[in-house]
């Protein structure tokens, strides 16, 4: 593996970490990452380093006299390293390469749409840009923004709100005039209902009806891994799909796609943050470039 491949920084403040936390699941909690991400992180520096840096052991961890070189080493360089980027961040020019993960639908409607006019502007910004509904670990995937919707889990990673957007419910004119336009929710039950098929807080569609709301399940054909992919299969007339309202907020206008069951929609939202690391308020320029750059220009509200 060439060096360019590995993050060598990234790395070395896992491993201080594990040293000044006294463990890996303290340094796992620090970090955002699992205790098992941690451990596989160091095994893979010792491997590359060809050495032994700690002593394992069920009640403790030890260094060995590599391990504490290093360790004083890299407190050094881990601290040059953030003198270099405060001084770098004066000058008021962002510089580097800046590693986003986004969730498909983001991605095609705002990301990659937005990125001319960022890098218009950042001209020594470089973009690595990675688009799926999975989600991931950010220092184990070497990332330094995440757009994340939905519900955050507690972590340590720092979160930026990009705003929040209604869902709708929607089918295609095709659809509707093959199978009809359902009324009320009882009805969906003889309707395809498209689905997600990663790993979500709910498991069915909220409605509200007579007074009451309730979620109803969610039965079809087809299930796919991106809010994207289903949004395709809804404009192909394969069924019904609940979906961001930024998404098919164009299909609606253009008679693409068209809103089903309007007067049940129980109003729920979903909100989407960019996550990042910025412990101790140090965030690169570059990173805060991205994160400035999507506030401004991101707009999650129906038009």
């Amino acid at each position: 593996m060439g060096r360019l491949d590995v993050n060598r920084s990234g790395e070395l403040e896992v491993f201080v970490r594990v040293i000044e936390l006294g463990g890996f699941s303290a340094a796992a909690r620090a970090c955002g990452m699992t205790p098992s991400a941690v451990s596989k992180l160091v095994s893979r520096l010792e491997q590359r380093l060809g050495a032994r840096l700690l002593n394992r052991s069920t009640r403790q961890l030890q260094l060995t006299a590599e391990g504490c070189g290093l360790y004083e080493r890299g407190v050094r360089v881990l601290a040059a390293l953030d003198e270099a980027e405060r001084c770098a961040g004066v000058q008021d020019t962002p510089r580097g390469r800046v590693r986003i993960n986004a969730n498909v639908p983001f991605g095609h409607h705002f990301l990659l749409p937005l990125a001319p006019a960022f890098l218009a502007r950042y001209p020594g910004v470089t973009l690595d840009i990675v688009l799926t509904d999975a989600v991931v670990d950010i220092l184990e995937q070497r990332t330094d923004v995440a757009v994340r919707a939905g519900p955050l889990k507690s972590s340590n990673l720092m979160a930026r709100k990009l705003g929040q957007t209604p869902m709708v419910i929607v089918a295609s004119p095709a659809y509707l005039a093959r199978c009809g336009m359902p009324a009320t929710p009882g009805e969906l039950a003889g309707h395809n209902l498209l689905d997600a098929n990663y790993a979500r807080t709910n498991t069915g569609w909220p409605l509200r009806h007579d007074g009451g709301e309730f979620i109803v399940p969610v039965l079809g054909n087809v299930q796919a891994s991106d809010g994207e992919a289903l949004r395709q299969l809804a404009l192909a007339g394969v069924g019904l799909a609940r979906l961001a309202a930024f998404q098919v907020r164009d299909d609606l206008a253009a008679g693409r796609l068209r809103a089903v069951l309007e007067a049940c929609n129980p109003g729920d939202s979903e909100e989407v943050h960019a996550v990042y690391v910025g412990q101790g308020g140090h965030v690169p320029l570059r990173v805060r470039a991205v994160l400035d750059f999507l506030a401004e220009n991101v707009s999650l509200s129906p038009r």
